[in-house]
C-alpha cells in the first residue's frame, strides 16, 4: 500500500466513516444537527477545552508562538481571498463570503480527529490553541464582513471573547499555572466528557453536511477551495517558519490550516444573509474535496 493509501485507511476513513454514520442517521432518523451543535457548543466543547489545556505541558513561548503563527496565517490568507474576490471583480458579499470561508477553517468537527490520528493524544493542547484562535478570529472576521456598515465588528469581538470555549480559558491556565490538582471525581468527570467531544463533532458534521443537499461548483467555490484547501497551509508553513515552531507543533498548526471551511460559517451565512447558498455550498465541497488534498497535506508533513 502506497503512503497515501496508507494516510487514507488508517487516518481518514475514520473520520469519515463517523461524518457517512452521523449523515445516514440524520436522515434516517430526522435527527436536528442544531441540537447536537448546541450540546457541543455549550457542554462539551468548554469541558474540553479546560480539561487539556489544565494538564497541558507547555511553555508559554510555544503557545505564543503557536497563536502567532496561526493569526499571521489567517491574515495573510484573508487578505488573498479579498484581492483574488476584487481582481475578478466579484459583488461585496461575494468577497465577504470568501473571505470568511477562506480563514475560518473546521478545526473543531474535523480537524481535532485528524490531528490526534494523525500526530497522537499529545497534539491535542495545541490542536486546541489553534482551534481557540481560528474560532474567535474566524467569528470576528465571519461577522465582522457580514455586518461591517453596521458596526458589526464590536458585536461579533464580544461575541468572540464571550464564547463558552473561550471563557474556559481563564480558569484552565489558572489551574495550569497554579499546578492545582483538581478533586478525583471532578476529574474523572471532565475528562469524560472531554473525550466525547470529537466523536460527537464528527457525527454532528454530518447530519449538518446531509441538511445541505448536494454542493453546485462555481468559479467563486473553486476560487474560495483553493484559497482554503492549498493557500491556507501554504500560508501556515510560512508562518510557522517565520514564529521559529518545527516538529510536531509546526505540523499542527499546518495540518489545522489545511482543513476545509467550518460548517459554522455556513450559519454565519444564514444568519446575516451573506450569500448563504454560495458559503453552503463550499462548505459542502470543500469537506469532499479534503478527502483529496488532506493526504497530500499529511504526506508532505
Amino acid at each position: 500500500m502506497t503512503q497515501l493509501g496508507r494516510i487514507l485507511a488508517d487516518i481518514l476513513v475514520p473520520v469519515f466513516l463517523l461524518v457517512a454514520t452521523g449523515a445516514v442517521a440524520g436522515r434516517r432518523l430526522a435527527l436536528d444537527s442544531r441540537s447536537f451543535a448546541k450540546v457541543a457548543y455549550w457542554i462539551l466543547g468548554p469541558v474540553f477545552v479546560f480539561d487539556i489545556l489544565a494538564r497541558a505541558d507547555l511553555t508559554a513561548d510555544l503557545v505564543a508562538r503557536v497563536v502567532g503563527a496561526s493569526v499571521l496565517a489567517m491574515l495573510a490568507v484573508g487578505l488573498a481571498a479579498v484581492l483574488v474576490g476584487r481582481l475578478f471583480r466579484r459583488p461585496a458579499d461575494v468577497v465577504a463570503a470568501g473571505l470568511t470561508t477562506s480563514v475560518y477553517g473546521n478545526v473543531g468537527n474535523f480537524g481535532l480527529a485528524i490531528v490526534v490520528f494523525t500526530f497522537g493524544d499529545s497534539a491535542l493542547p495545541l490542536a486546541g490553541i489553534v482551534l481557540l484562535v481560528v474560532n474567535v478570529v474566524g467569528l470576528v472576521v465571519g461577522v465582522a464582513a457580514a455586518n461591517w456598515e453596521e458596526g458589526g465588528a464590536l458585536v461579533s469581538l464580544g461575541r468572540a471573547l464571550t464564547a463558552p470555549m473561550t471563557l474556559a480559558v481563564v480558569p484552565a491556565v489558572f489551574v495550569n499555572v497554579a499546578d492545582a490538582e483538581l478533586p478525583l471525581w471532578l476529574g474523572r468527570a471532565t475528562t469524560l466528557v472531554a473525550a466525547a467531544l470529537i466523536p460527537m463533532m464528527l457525527l454532528t458534521l454530518g447530519i449538518q453536511l446531509s441538511e445541505m443537499g448536494m454542493p453546485r461548483f462555481s468559479g467563486d467555490v473553486v476560487r474560495t477551495l483553493v484559497a482554503k484547501l492549498v493557500v491556507a497551509p501554504a500560508a501556515a508553513a510560512a508562518a510557522v517558519w517565520g514564529a521559529g515552531l518545527t516538529g510536531m507543533p509546526a505540523g499542527v498548526v499546518i495540518l489545522q490550516f489545511a482543513m476545509p471551511p467550518a460548517v459554522f460559517t455556513a450559519l454565519i451565512a444564514l444568519e446575516h444573509d451573506l450569500a448563504p447558498d454560495l458559503v453552503t455550498t463550499t462548505v459542502l465541497a470543500g469537506t469532499l474535496v479534503s478527502v483529496l488534498t488532506l493526504p497530500v497535506v499529511i504526506a508532505l508533513l
